[in-house]
C-alpha cells in the first residue's frame, strides 16, 4: 500500500479555523474502495440499564431501535427518530431491519455487561463502576458525545432538574473546564489559554455527564 503524508497533518495556527483540514492536501481523493463508507454508530459500555436508557431515552430524547440479549451481555440500539415520526413502533421495526439499520448514521449502542450493576469498583466502593469515562487519568481516550439541542440553556435546567450533573453550563469559557487541564498542565502538555477563536464557540455549549460518568455535549442547532 503507498505511503503519504496524510496520516502526519502538521500543526494548525492557533486560532485558524481549517475546514478540510490543516492543509489543502490533508484529505485524499475519494476511492472507489471506500466512497460509501459511512460511520454508523458509536457503542460505550453502561453499568446499569435502567440509569441510561432514563438518561439516553427520557432526557436526551433517543429511542430504542431494538434490543438483544446476547448471552452474557445485552446490547441497545439508540437513535433519533426524523421529525414529525408518530409510530415509533414502526419506526423502530423498519430502523432496525438489517438493510436499513446497515445504512442509517448516528446510532448509539449501549453495552451492558450482565452482573457490572451490582458490583463495585475493586476499591471497596460497592456503588462504584469498572467503566472509565475516558476523561479520567491515567485511563484517557474516549471524549465525549455530542448532541445538537435547540436551546441549551433550557435543556441544561431540564436535565440539572433531573440531577443530572453539569459538566460545563453555558456561558463559561475558562481554562480550568478544559477536561483534565490541570493534570495534563502539570506534565506541560495542554498549555496556554483557550484561543478567541474558539471561545465564542466554547461558551455557547455545555457539558453534562451521563450516568457512568461519560461528558456529553450539548450544541445550539441554531448560532
Amino acid at each position: 500500500m503507498a505511503t503519504n503524508n496524510f496520516h502526519q497533518p502538521p500543526k494548525n495556527e492557533e486560532g485558524a479555523f481549517c475546514a478540510g483540514g490543516p492543509t489543502p492536501t490533508f484529505n485524499p481523493p475519494q476511492t472507489p474502495t471506500t466512497a460509501n463508507y459511512r460511520l454508523n454508530h458509536l457503542a460505550i459500555r453502561i453499568k446499569d440499564p435502567t440509569r441510561s436508557l432514563r438518561f439516553y431515552v427520557d432526557l436526551l430524547g433517543m429511542r430504542v431501535v431494538f434490543s438483544m440479549n446476547a448471552g452474557p451481555f445485552t446490547i441497545y440500539y439508540l437513535g433519533h427518530p426524523p421529525p414529525g415520526t408518530e409510530d415509533l413502533d414502526s419506526w423502530a421495526k423498519e430502523t432496525s431491519e438489517i438493510p436499513v439499520m446497515t445504512r442509517t448514521s448516528g446510532l448509539l449502542e449501549l453495552y451492558h455487561m450482565h452482573g457490572t450493576e451490582s458490583k463495585g469498583d475493586g476499591n471497596g466502593n460497592e456503588d462504584g463502576g469498572q467503566i472509565s469515562s475516558g476523561n479520567v487519568p491515567p485511563n484517557l481516550g474516549f471524549a465525549h458525545l455530542g448532541f445538537t439541542v435547540p436551546d441549551v440553556p433550557v435543556a441544561v435546567e431540564r436535565l440539572k432538574s433531573a440531577g443530572v450533573t453539569v459538566l460545563k453550563d453555558v456561558g463559561v469559557c475558562e481554562r480550568g473546564h478544559v477536561p483534565l487541564s490541570e493534570w495534563e498542565a502539570e506534565r506541560g502538555v495542554g498549555v496556554g489559554e483557550i484561543h478567541p477563536n474558539y471561545a465564542w464557540f466554547f461558551e455557547k455549549f455545555a457539558m453534562v455527564a451521563d450516568p457512568d460518568g461519560y461528558s456529553v455535549e450539548l450544541i445550539p442547532q441554531n448560532i
